[in-house]
């Protein structure tokens, strides 16, 4: 069961993180995600079969010391964007923001629930618990999709602090070999190590319990 809340935590979270980009980016004139039929909450079109069940369920059942997974990525064309240094890094920033958003949530929940000793201790309980794990798998989230490492959001958000050619070229990197890199640096631990207390910080920062 706990591998079934995860999961489905997860999916749903990465669901809303992919429907922030397309909404963020049809907000700043880009209509491709839209006609592309992705600017929806429809589960089925946002689902990728690797990133969004073989991933997450292998790392679970081989005990990783982190989940993580991702849906389908939304089509993006800048050229359609208004202001093109700017928007990449929002329309990159609002799938993150979309995690803090559902971290926010989840965490008052929990608070809620503790002003409530009766209830807690009843189903209560198991509401807290879901609500806590929605609060991990979005600090993991929105940690890992920052990393500047493409494809990932964070690198597309710090090309706004670079010159015009050096972002360029820094988006072309191959986006396959650097997630390779990327699933090989969280297989390892190598990353949770750097990563790990960050994200504690803000599992205790939205929930105000540290990580189990």
């Amino acid at each position: 069961m706990g591998i079934v809340i995860y999961v489905a935590v997860l999916l749903f979270s990465v669901i809303m993180h992919e429907f922030a980009h397309a909404y963020a980016a049809y907000l700043r004139g880009d209509d491709t995600a839209k006609f592309a039929g992705r600017l929806t909450l429809n589960p089925i079109v946002h689902i990728e079969l690797f990133g969004s069940i073989i991933l997450p369920v292998s790392l679970m059942l081989l005990h990783a010391p982190i989940l993580f997974g991702w849906a389908k990525p939304v089509p993006v064309n800048y050229a359609k964007l208004r202001n093109l240094k700017t928007d990449i890094a929002l329309v990159s920033f609002a799938g993150p923001a979309a995690n803090i958003a559902i971290a926010i949530f989840a965490g008052i929940g929990i608070r809620i629930i503790h002003m409530f000793p009766a209830f807690e201790q009843g189903s209560g309980g198991a509401v807290a618990s879901v609500f806590y794990v929605m609060v991990v798998v979005n600090a993991v989230l929105l940690v890992i999709n920052l990393v500047p490492i493409p494809p990932l959001d964070g690198s597309k958000v710090v090309t706004f602090f670079l010159p015009h050619d050096v972002a360029r070229k820094y988006l072309s990197l191959n986006p396959f070999l650097c997630t390779l890199v990327l699933i090989a640096l969280l297989w390892s631990g190598i990353l949770w190590n750097i990563i790990g207390p960050i994200i504690n910080l803000l599992v205790i920062f939205f929930s105000g319990v540290s990580l189990r």
